[in-house]
């Protein structure tokens, strides 16, 4: 299974760093598991007490987030050593070894469910997400997520897409124009909902979501900077880029599976946009183990 390897400082569009994204989501994480106090650990630990463990894979997959889980180890103890095994975006399969944390042993009970958590979530997405990129491998089609995210948590899931090969969509509603339908039914028509945003004096791309080919024809003419197929049966896609002709990029959406998404990538469309990279990938499944 291919991936490209995001790097684990990477930046974030708006100038955030990863673990700058990630500490509030694991400050709330780690108050909501422990409370005040782990009292199984703390029965049952002596506070000398140090260990050793390793992450371990139990499934073929593709890991995201080691950075993440060791923010949450330091967290709670910052003496515990992570180690990671692998890197960021690399392939793993059953009994492979992913990260070794050394240290305070309760500190590593106690963190140690949050921070697989973060690193089955974020790896699930990069999983799922590389499924779809070598899916289309002998295609020219891209890979997008959506804004169909965990609320909090968009800029680790579209890390863990770029993790396994993906690209992203639009962060939010502020870094690109999406005239969709309900825009459009505000407005009357394709042409008057672009008019407006270019009235507005927008700076940023502008891309129009059409529902089938007599509206294609009309958004060509608009001189917009991408189009969105929206729930077009795989033969209308192939329709639309003969129309298209490259004037304009345009991206498939809608009831993208795995099990169709060759197909579409097959009509020579340029972008293929799938929300269940984020809404629905299932945890890679990991677990720390004791030596």
């Amino acid at each position: 299974m291919a991936a490209s390897r995001a790097s684990a400082g990477e930046v974030k569009p708006d100038g955030k760093g990863l673990l700058e994204v990630a500490k509030p989501l694991i400050d709330r994480a780690l108050a909501e598991d422990i409370g005040p106090g782990d009292v199984t650990t703390q029965a049952i630990v002596p506070p000398e007490a140090r260990g050793q463990g390793e992450i371990v894979a139990k499934a073929h997959g593709v890991i995201c987030g080691l950075p993440v889980a060791a923010a949450v180890f330091r967290a709670v103890d910052g003496s515990i050593t992570f180690t990671p095994m692998v890197r960021e975006g690399e392939p793993v399969g059953p009994g492979d070894v992913v990260a070794e944390v050394v240290g305070p042993l309760r500190g590593i009970l106690i963190a140690e469910r949050t921070a697989l958590n973060f690193l089955t979530r974020l790896s699930g997405i990069a999983t799922l997400t590389a499924a779809f990129v070598e899916a289309v491998a002998p295609y020219r089609a891209v890979i997008l997520d959506t804004r169909k995210t965990t609320p909090g948590w968009r800029h680790l899931e579209k890390y863990a897409v770029r993790c396994g090969g993906g690209r992203n969509h639009r962060m939010g509603l502020y870094d690109m124009v999406l005239i969709k339908d309900n825009h459009i039914a505000a407005c009357g028509s394709i042409a008057e909902a672009v008019r407006r945003v270019r009235a507005a004096g927008v700076e940023v791309p502008v891309e129009v979501e059409v529902r089938n080919l007599e509206e294609l024809r009309e958004a060509l003419e608009l001189g917009v900077d991408r189009i969105l197929l929206d729930n077009f049966p795989v033969e209308d896609i192939a329709a639309a880029v003969r129309i298209a002709g490259g004037r304009v990029p345009l991206e498939a959406s809608g009831g993208v599976t795995l099990d169709n998404v060759t197909e579409i990538a097959a009509t020579g469309v340029d972008y293929i946009s799938v929300g269940a990279l984020t809404h629905s990938a299932p945890a890679l499944d990991l677990s720390l183990e004791l030596s």
